[in-house]
């Protein structure tokens, strides 16, 4: 395969990815070549799980979908609320975090009602809405669209912002969980984000529910293993055993802490 062909097709999964769908007629415009050239290149694209072609476009298959934040944030609500506070124990009044975009994250950021003084540097309006209560808190937001339904925002403009940050902690989730610990997510924003504040927090904190273990999406993050802590609200069992095993010495079960 030519170097143009393959960087050509690379671009085409990478708009999918950020898109959900793209027509095959606006994939032709966008590379200047012919509805042939695309349809071969959709057609070696569809060969694998993650995409296929349907009524004259190209789009992710289902199982590579997110579901809407308000449906996610409705699902395992005691395992999440175990998993918040368990956070939040380590997090002491007067601190500066990073919280990411996501669900499991918002539930830590409920969790820290109780905290004064914090400096919350967050995508995630959710998060900050629910930290904002407290007045003594300090919250930072980027410029940016707001995504809709998930209330967050995401682009090139949250890169260059979380960068200009530094801060103790950086609490974030993921979307899926690889056998081989890969942190997956369903944009490769998503996983530029999660990279630029664990590398400007001094912790990092991976706040999962054991529903994400072995879940499929699409974009490709940093390992489990090089997180500081993580998480979770039960442990997965057979094939991320010795996964799990990998990582005891920086593994926190919450199951079971709340009464």
């Amino acid at each position: 395969m030519s170097s143009k062909k393959r960087t050509r097709r690379e671009a085409i999964t990478q708009l999918v990815l950020e898109q959900g769908a793209v027509s095959i007629g606006s994939l032709a415009e966008r590379f200047d070549v012919s509805m042939q050239t695309i349809r071969r290149d959709v057609d070696a694209l569809c060969e694998g799980d993650m995409l296929h072609r349907v009524h004259g476009r190209i789009e992710l298959s289902e199982e590579f979908l997110n579901t809407p934040f308000d449906q996610r944030a409705g699902t395992n609500l005691v395992g999440k609320r175990a998993i918040g506070e368990a956070a939040a124990r380590l997090i002491p009044d007067g601190a500066t975090l990073f919280i990411s975009i996501g669900s499991t994250p918002l539930s830590v950021a409920q969790a820290l009602r109780r905290r004064k003084g914090l400096t919350v540097i967050t995508n995630n309006l959710s998060a900050a809405m629910t930290l904002s209560e407290e007045v003594s808190n300090r919250i930072i937001l980027p410029g940016g669209e707001v995504r809709l339904p998930d209330r967050d925002i995401l682009g090139n403009e949250v890169l260059d912002f979380f960068g200009r940050f530094r801060a103790d902690f950086a609490v974030f989730g993921a979307a899926g969980v690889a056998e081989d610990g890969g942190l997956l997510e369903f944009h490769t924003t998503e996983v530029k984000a999660t990279q630029k504040i664990c590398e400007n927090a001094q912790r990092s904190i991976l706040a999962i529910d054991g529903s994400k273990f072995g879940r499929q999406a699409p974009a490709l993050g940093d390992n489990i293993v090089d997180i500081d802590t993580v998480i979770v609200d039960r442990p997965p069992n057979g094939a991320f055993e010795p996964l799990m095993k990998k990582i005891k010495d920086h593994l926190l079960v919450a199951e079971g802490e709340l009464t």
